[in-house]
């Protein structure tokens, strides 16, 4: 039976009525984004037409999710609401904090040993607030979310940008950072701007060695890493159908690499399947009795052009296997021209690691598929050129591959079995064969590959594919296979080819596991007792962020001038930083460290205005902040791209950043900087970025008369005494400039609660 049915139960009730006034009002028909958005709103029963891309509208998700490197700062602001319990269902996921070195065993062993502190708080936290707690070990989040709690239909939002992936099972999902978690945990609504809608048509049925993972890399490549910022990516049509619930969780789960809000699939056969192996046969059935609200209307997959702002097609039938790299996720080449395309940029052709799991290709499908090749090179006698890797997505997964003998499959082939965790992908992995930043390359079925991403080697080349063609090229060793068409020479010196993958959808004995790793928070946790350490360097509780003394910000300082690519990683690197998450003050020793200085082209050395030397970028602010001056960071395009890493923004905050002025943000990113009464705002001409100098000093002489729709006027003055006078635009409307005047949202909460 299904968790939180009743809730479930109420959704569907309330979408037939919701739906039918949703058309009534639009006077049109509707995308399936349309029908989940207009019938989660706030205030019940649509009222009126929601402008895309320009009205903020008020949710009403139905859960959240949480891993335990975003659930820390999440549970702590929580804390500060004023709330006995959580005002809708939560769960909290241990899968970050777990070191991929040894195997899952010890490494499990040694992640509850060095973060049982953390483990201990995250679990009293969830058992005194009525939030669900996954245990170390337990799974992936997003793998255990799709398993679990997923339904089509339903609205849920979780602090991890591949939340996304619940759009597999038919969810308008979205990766949001704990002040926006924190707000529906405490009974408020969710804000967002009602989004633009890119629908993708998918014909045909992939052939041989394509996956669903490729249709992903192919539309990474069309959209670029921004092109779906703003935008809910909805696929549909005759190949929409022929693709697994888990090949569409692939495809949603990757939607973060294009910066989209979501991306989501309608309710069809396969969802049906896999809810009803997974033991939820009470949602199928409640699901089917509302089959044609849960997908989009006829009318609008028969001319999409006229209901979606942009419309892609592409026909599985002819897509071509991709590996996507290296250093960014949305360069995307063919196997089989991959070779050409290294030797002219200086790509190391030998592929050191092969990687398979992740959030995006851990299902017992993916586990097959590459299962099948991996068992091919036992059969033909081909020994594996390269290092194997295994994270397997939820120990429900595990168990059931384990009977199947799936992972005998991998251990005969000499690959490394890791817990079910992140691992790798997410930098926690103590990568035994390389040490310092030698140039080197691995192929992985992960989503992201910026650079420091795996291992912390700035020249590692990663590159994404899907798990059989991983396990096909880490065969091989060399990132110039195709195994379309080339062969390999076995141990018996004999000329061998890979046969195209073959993969089982569902597993035909069903899924079983021995203990899931679920623990159930008791029903009254009054008693609950949480304790943080004062002296402890990886809690910390929170204090609250000043308000704003209603003054224009005058004499702010420039911290640094970022160039280029400045992700989320770049701004709060994860890695060995994981482990303070909950400690605000020690974690800020990572800010913009991995932020490359406009003036230098070096990471982490800029030069500060009160001594005119170059140092650390956390050290040079923390002396700003010692002397009360104020400071701006200035960005590039798509700023904040990648995780919803809220740190990114409450460590410039703490320290005392106070702007933050871009060409461009990424969607999460700048809403955790509204969160937390940063003032995230952008050039309303790009080419002001170069007018910015080194020495410069900021002064935003109307930041008095801040308010909605209106620029704000910047005087920089420059160290030779001339100035520049510049216009910036802002997204706040008249609640998020509340958040601002308040000194965060926590704060707004907190005296709406008094």
């Amino acid at each position: 039976m299904a968790f939180d049915i009743d809730m479930i139960k109420k959704v569907y009730q309330d979408m037939d009525e919701r739906v039918n006034k949703a058309r009534e009002i639009v006077g049109t028909p509707l995308t399936l984004s349309e029908k989940i958005l207009y019938s989660h709103l706030w205030d019940g029963n649509p009222s009126k037409i929601l402008e895309r891309g320009k009205d903020y509208v008020n949710f009403a998700p139905d859960r959240i999710a949480c891993q335990d490197a975003t659930a820390q700062m999440a549970l702590l602001q929580f804390m500060q609401a004023g709330k006995d319990k959580v005002a809708v269902p939560t769960t909290v996921h241990c899968d970050h904090l777990i070191q991929a070195k040894q195997g899952a065993a010890k490494d499990l062993q040694r992640a509850n040993e060095t973060s049982n502190e953390v483990f201990d708080f995250l679990e009293s936290v969830s058992n005194k607030y009525g939030i669900g707690f996954w245990k170390p070990g337990a799974g992936i989040i997003h793998q255990v979310v799709l398993e679990n709690y997923a339904f089509p239909g339903g609205m849920m939002i979780g602090t991890d940008s591949h939340t996304v992936n619940a759009g597999g099972l038919g969810m308008v999902a979205v990766g949001v950072g704990g002040a926006d978690a924190v707000d529906v945990m405490a009974g408020m609504p969710w804000e967002l701007k009602f989004p633009k809608l890119i629908g993708v048509k998918l014909t045909g049925d992939p052939q041989g060695w394509t996956a669903a993972k490729d249709v992903i890399l192919k539309v990474a490549q069309i959209l670029t890493v921004k092109g779906g910022t703003g935008c809910i990516v909805e696929y549909f049509g005759e190949g929409a159908k022929n693709l697994s619930c888990t090949g569409k969780g692939t495809i949603c789960n990757m939607g973060a690499e294009i910066g989209a809000t979501t991306s989501t699939f309608g309710y069809d056969d396969s969802m049906e399947r896999f809810l009803r192996a997974t033991d939820r046969n009470d949602i199928a059935d409640e699901a089917n009795k509302i089959r044609e609200h849960l997908t989009g209307d006829p009318e609008v997959y028969n001319e999409p052009h006229k209901y979606f702002d942009q419309v892609i097609e592409i026909d599985l039938s002819t897509l071509r296997p991709h590996l996507n790299g290296p250093f960014t996720p949305d360069l995307a080449t063919p196997v089989g021209e991959l070779g050409e395309k290294a030797k002219k940029n200086d790509w190391p052709i030998k592929v050191d690691w092969g990687l398979i799991g992740s959030c995006t290709n851990s299902s017992y499908e993916d586990l097959t598929r590459a299962a099948s090749i991996a068992q091919q090179a036992v059969d033909k006698k081909l020994k594996p050129k390269s290092d194997f890797g295994i994270n397997p997505g939820s120990e429900q997964i595990r168990f059931t591959a384990e009977r199947d003998g799936l992972l005998k499959v991998f251990e005969d082939l000499g690959a490394t079995l890791f817990t079910n965790a992140c691992g790798p992908c997410i930098g926690q992995w103590d990568r035994s064969d390389r040490k310092g930043d030698e140039k080197n390359t691995i192929v992985h079925s992960f989503n992201r590959n910026f650079s420091k991403r795996a291992d912390g080697n700035p020249n590692t080349h990663a590159f994404v594919g899907s798990p059989e063609m991983v396990a096909a090229i880490a065969i091989s060793g060399r990132l110039d296979f195709d195994p379309m068409n080339d062969t390999l020479i076995n141990e018996d010196g004999e000329e061998v080819k890979l046969d195209p993958p073959k993969g089982i959808e569902l597993p035909p004995l069903g899924f079983d596991v021995k203990d899931n790793g679920y623990v159930e928070p008791v029903k009254d946790g009054s008693k609950v007792n949480i304790k943080v350490a004062e002296d402890s360097n990886r809690l910390q509780l929170l204090e609250p962020f000043d308000p704003w003394d209603g003054k224009n910000l005058m004499g702010a300082k420039l911290l640094i001038k970022a160039h280029g690519k400045c992700t989320t990683d770049h701004i709060s690197m994860a890695g060995p930083w994981l482990k303070y998450r909950g400690h605000l003050d020690n974690i800020s020793d990572n800010c913009l460290i991995g932020a490359v200085n406009a003036f230098n082209k070096q990471t982490n050395f800029v030069k500060s205005q009160i001594t005119g030397e170059y140092d650390a970028v956390p050290k040079t602010q923390r002396q700003y902040k010692a002397e009360g001056i104020p400071t701006v960071v200035v960005g590039d395009h798509n700023y904040g791209e990648g995780s919803s890493r809220e740190h990114a923004a409450m460590e410039p905050r703490h320290l005392g950043v106070r702007v933050v002025l871009v060409k461009s943000f990424a969607r999460i990113h700048e809403t955790n900087l509204k969160k937390q009464g940063m003032l995230g705002i952008t050039f309303q001409n790009e080419n002001d970025y170069d007018l910015i100098q080194e020495d410069d000093t900021f002064n935003f002489i109307d930041l008095e008369n801040f308010a909605e729709d209106k620029p704000l006027t910047i005087e920089i003055e420059h160290k030779d005494g001339s100035k520049d006078t510049i216009k910036a635009n802002h997204t706040y409307n008249e609640t998020q400039i509340g958040w601002f005047k308040e000194g965060s949202a926590l704060n707004m909460i907190k005296k709406m609660n008094k």
